[in-house]
């Protein structure tokens, strides 16, 4: 896949498919528009993402906003979806003041060279907003392009987006968030060397240290499973600051694995979380920290042996 980051100018030797929008989490809206887009190749057109960096969300806020999908994740996703041109346009003070009808002209028009226009209902883009699906329409013919204007998917009689996924992963619930996202709400990271606590009381567990921009359901302990080099294995995730072990406040993720002794260190891994069990805890010294780790363990083979009953 092919990046264009950092540049407002650019220009595609092809003609593409477009999608607009944030794509934060990727959820079953998005890949409907996605949908779309990649449909379009079989017709000689290039797949291309058009979103912003920073988000919106940060840089109209001026503070940084956690996303459901960090940068890095995105890249990987739109890249293992078969997208063959990821934009990821400045938005800045001159950007951000482009007037709605020269966004078109110049950005989707001449440097994307763009044939058909994939957006949602509610797309907004342009000096305040302006742009929307009204004036993609308008502008069509002048500029000669097709546009689809995508219905939202509703979930429970609300229209999945951004905002409700990010409302039940800050619940924690991890079941909803799946149907929102058509798949296992995810942290994706490089395994990186921890205290080793786990390997001392015979419970190694995969360490993570999430980028800072990602957001992360409630610490806690969840039910996982874990990919890597093509494998997907079960697994407890612990997300949070070590309370027993460590004063810092860096916060992790840390998976033990189901008869897994391997050592990953330095790879990239994908954390599926499940399921949400209990909230983190302090306890009293090691030992009885090692009694719950124990137990819900226990607990997790017998979550696993009931979905994979039910499956």
């Amino acid at each position: 896949m092919q990046f264009i980051a950092g540049r407002t100018h650019f220009k595609l030797g092809e003609k593409s498919a477009v999608a607009i929008g944030k794509f934060d989490g990727i959820h079953r809206g998005h890949k409907r528009l996605l949908q779309e887009i990649l449909a379009c190749k079989s017709q000689g057109l290039l797949a291309v993402v058009f979103t912003f960096d920073p988000p919106a969300a940060s840089f109209f806020s001026g503070k940084t906003v956690q996303e459901l999908t960090t940068r890095e994740e995105k890249r990987r996703r739109f890249a293992a979806m078969g997208v063959d041109v990821l934009v990821e346009f400045p938005l800045n003070t001159t950007t951000a003041a482009m007037p709605a009808e020269q966004f078109v002209k110049e950005i989707l028009s001449e440097s994307l060279n763009t044939r058909f226009i994939a957006a949602g209902t509610d797309l907004s883009f342009g000096a305040g907003g302006a742009g929307n699906a009204a004036l993609l329409h308008r502008l069509s013919g002048r500029y000669g392009y097709r546009v689809g204007i995508i219905d939202k998917i509703c979930e429970n009689g609300r229209e999945i987006s951004s905002t409700y996924l990010r409302e039940e992963v800050e619940k924690g619930n991890m079941e909803m968030a799946a149907r929102l996202l058509g798949e296992p709400y995810r942290i994706t990271g490089e395994v990186v060397h921890g205290r080793k606590l786990g390997r001392s009381i015979g419970m190694p567990t995969v360490n993570q240290l999430p980028e800072k921009e990602k957001l992360l359901p409630p610490n806690g302990v969840y039910y996982a499973q874990v990919r890597f080099g093509g494998r997907l294995l079960n697994g407890i995730t612990n997300i949070g600051y070590k309370p027993t072990v460590s004063r810092e406040r860096v916060i992790g993720a840390e998976t033990y694995l189901y008869d897994f002794s391997e050592e990953i260190y330095g790879q990239q891994v994908e954390v599926d979380l499940l399921h949400y069990k209990r909230p983190e805890m302090r306890f009293e010294g090691v030992e009885q920290l090692k009694s719950q780790m124990q137990k819900d363990i226990a607990e997790g083979r017998s979550y696993f042996l009931e979905k994979m009953r039910k499956n």
